[in-house]
Parts: structure tokens; sequence; C-alpha cells
């Protein structure tokens, strides 16, 4: 009897896809979320709730339709993570009931708890910024218009 060798089947030749700088964008966000989120997390934020904080304490009183608007979400969305930071004694809102307009607004609580997720980030940033400097200045007010005057996405 003959023994036969196993060959493996010849493999396709492996094409590396060309450079994107939005893949390689989401992937660097991507790492860097879940960097912010850990740290985050002991606080019992998430990166959304932490926005959301934000907002709420740089405009008392915002609505849920802009606190929406703002954080790029749903106002039922907002809602129910409002209801959440409500829960959490981190936001109050004054007029919480069917028909009136909302006034949010951060309780002490949720401003101590701002603070240390401020350090939280302004660690990260640090480490990112030391790391990765021109990548740094090149984002630098990108998230207030992150696509500059001239282009337009359909």
């Amino acid at each position: 009897m003959q023994q036969h060798e196993t060959q493996a089947p010849p493999t396709a030749v492996s094409r590396r896809p060309p450079f994107s700088p939005v893949v390689s964008l989401l992937t660097i966000a991507s790492v860097w979320d879940g960097q912010l989120n850990a740290a985050l997390r002991g606080l019992g934020l998430t990166t959304r709730k932490y926005g959301l904080l934000a907002h709420v304490r740089a405009t008392p009183g915002i609505s849920f339709s802009e606190l929406a608007r703002r954080s790029q979400i749903t106002v039922q969305t907002a809602h129910t993570a409002v209801k959440s930071l409500v829960a959490d004694g981190l936001v109050h809102d004054g007029t919480a009931h069917a028909g009136a307009a909302s006034d949010l607004r951060v309780t002490d609580k949720g401003a101590r708890t701002l603070d240390e997720a401020d350090a939280q980030l302004a660690r990260l940033d640090g480490i990112f910024a030391a790391g990765l400097p021109q990548l740094s200045d090149a984002l630098r007010g990108l998230h207030e218009e992150p696509f500059g005057e001239n282009l337009q996405l359909d």
C-alpha cells in the first residue's frame, strides 16, 4: 500500500487593502472610546452619558430636543438617557411632567461626577497627545466643524 502525502491547498495571495483614512480614524476612535468607557465605568458613566451630562451643565435648562440635536441622537433616546441620569442623582428635571418644557440641570453630585470624568478625559488626552502629537494637532477643532466649510456629505 502506497502512502500519499497530503499537501495543503495553495493559499490565495493576500492583498492588503489600500490605505483608508476613514477606516484608520474609526479604528483609532474605537480604541480610545474603549479607553474612555473603561475610565468612566467606575463613575457610573458611559461616553454617551458623559456627553449628555456635559451638555446639561453647559446649558442649564436645556430642552430634550436641543440635547438630542447636540448629541446626535433621537429625542426618545435623550429621554431614556436622562431618566437614567436622574435616577442616578446626576441630573434634576425641575418640570418633569407631561406637556411641560424641561428644566434640566446638573445636581451637585452630577457636577462632582462630571469633574472627575473631566479629569479622566484630561489624563487620556495627555497620553494620546504625547503619543500622537501630530494627529492630536490635526484633530483640533474637528469636533465642532468635522467636514470643514467646503465639504458637503450627501
